[in-house]
């Protein structure tokens, strides 16, 4: 595997991004709008762009889950961006409650790259041989069919076979579809919630 190109965060750092997630949320329900943060407050390492998602989860069981595979904003203003998205613009979910926010858990996954994995990769069996049980995030392309599991998924599916099952299902296609016209690209995360 190519080394992790994911960003470290301190203790410090994480609790920061932490709690501009949740004064996002709360920015929502008193103003429909994502917080926007004075991006000068925080560190360089939370001013560069970073890719990012945001978990919401209630009585561990999934309430929101949005962000982004590229990096296009600055990692404090991406972190408001998808906590207040996660909250409010899941098309899964109704829109987020103040009488849930105080019971909702955040999450925040702050990936890598998107790494390309090798067009010599064309057999179902090489991209599962692949594949790093809990440290991989995948990204599916094919012909205008797109999904992506964040490396969390794993806790849930146990082996690379069912992964990407579940990851061709949740794209539409069937859990045994392949192509040579498929295109994956890999990352990693740091991820790190509320206790």
């Amino acid at each position: 595997m190519p080394p992790s190109n994911c960003i470290e965060l301190n203790a410090n750092e994480q609790s920061q991004l932490l709690s501009l997630a949740r004064q996002s949320i709360q920015c929502g329900l008193e103003s429909g709008r994502a917080l926007r943060p004075d991006l000068a407050r925080y560190e360089n390492k939370l001013q560069i762009d970073r890719a990012v998602f945001v978990t919401l989860t209630q009585g561990g069981e999934l309430r929101g889950c949005v962000g982004s595979l590229e990096a296009v904003e600055p990692l404090a203003q991406a972190v408001a961006t998808a906590a207040y998205n996660a909250a409010f613009r899941d098309r899964r979910f109704a829109a987020l409650s103040a009488d849930e926010f105080e019971r909702v858990r955040i999450e925040i996954a702050v990936l890598s790259e998107l790494q390309p994995i090798e067009a010599q990769t064309r057999t179902r069996q090489a991209l599962l041989d692949l594949l790093e049980p809990g440290v991989d995030g995948l990204l599916l392309e094919d012909r205008g069919y797109r999904s992506t599991f964040l490396p969390k998924v794993w806790e849930k599916v146990g082996s690379p076979g069912d992964f990407l099952e579940q990851l061709l299902l949740k794209a539409g296609l069937g859990a045994d579809y392949w192509s040579d016209s498929l295109r994956f690209q890999r990352y990693q995360s740091l991820s790190f919630a509320e206790i």
